[in-house]
């Protein structure tokens, strides 16, 4: 099963278990038991990170190469390659994993979300949606020295949430090797290489990939909806308080053009 992993990964990448079976020569069963001996639940998660190493090793080009045979539309395309994607997440999705990230943030002085070109907008979105419930998630963009000064302004009980989706530039895996101890660190990604999982306290999987040339953010967005949901859940009324203080500012300075009519 292994050397057919290594030696048919395009197949082996989008195969069904019967699929992979008569790739490996095998049975179907022992498709599934090797998938979990490796540590995924079952072939389709194992199926997924396949598929997601095999990506990343491709420019966009060559992913568009990958989507030319679809007999759908671009927007048909798109909408039926996400709603796959949420149905690979439900495979994977772990409510008490959610519930320990949200704690995690929760709990930490400064959270600081990492994530680059636009697989930042997860992490814009969980900066401000944190902030608006009360809590201080700061969204850093920029890379070279300002992101490692960044992260080394990181304390114990701190947390390092990264989007690490697709091809991530280098920076991104030095600035969490980077924080120091006791920073806790959230990894959101495609992939789950051994030097990532090393790194990190979590790590929460998500499918990502879409139906054109470039990757998906829909489960990564859902990862991100969810834990808005879980720290509103820790203390219902310390996110509802933050939110009415939030709302209050934007009226008294008139942020949103009917709030200004209202004023008059």
């Amino acid at each position: 099963m292994l050397r057919a992993l290594g030696t048919h990964p395009r197949q082996m990448s989008f195969a069904s278990t019967a699929e992979a079976a008569a790739l490996a020569e095998v049975n179907a069963a022992t498709v599934v038991r090797a998938a979990q001996l490796l540590g995924y639940t079952g072939w389709p998660a194992l199926r997924s990170e396949i598929r997601s190493r095999y990506l990343s090793g491709l420019s966009a080009s060559e992913v568009l190469t990958e989507h030319t045979s679809s007999s759908d539309g671009p927007a048909w395309a798109t909408l039926r390659r996400d709603l796959h994607n949420l149905q690979d997440l439900s495979l994977t999705l772990d409510e008490n994993q959610i519930a320990r990230v949200a704690r995690t943030i929760f709990d930490a002085r400064v959270t600081l979300v990492l994530g680059s070109g636009s697989f930042a907008a997860p992490g814009l979105q969980l900066s401000h949606l944190a902030q608006t419930i009360g809590h201080d998630v700061r969204l850093h963009r920029a890379g070279g020295t300002t992101l490692f000064n960044a992260v080394s302004l990181l304390r114990e009980g701190d947390c390092l949430v990264v989007f690490h989706l697709w091809r991530s530039p280098w920076q991104i895996i030095n600035a969490m090797q980077a924080a120091a101890p006791g920073v806790r660190i959230v990894l959101v990604s495609d992939q789950a290489r051994e030097d990532l999982v090393a790194l990190a306290d979590e790590l929460v999987p998500v499918p990502s990939e879409g139906a054109s040339m470039f990757p998906s953010l829909v489960a990564s967005t859902t990862i991100v909806q969810a834990t808005i949901a879980a720290l509103v859940a820790i203390d219902r009324s310390a996110a509802m308080a933050a939110s009415d203080r939030a709302e209050r500012l934007w009226t008294r300075y008139g942020v949103f053009p009917e709030q200004d009519a209202g004023l008059q």
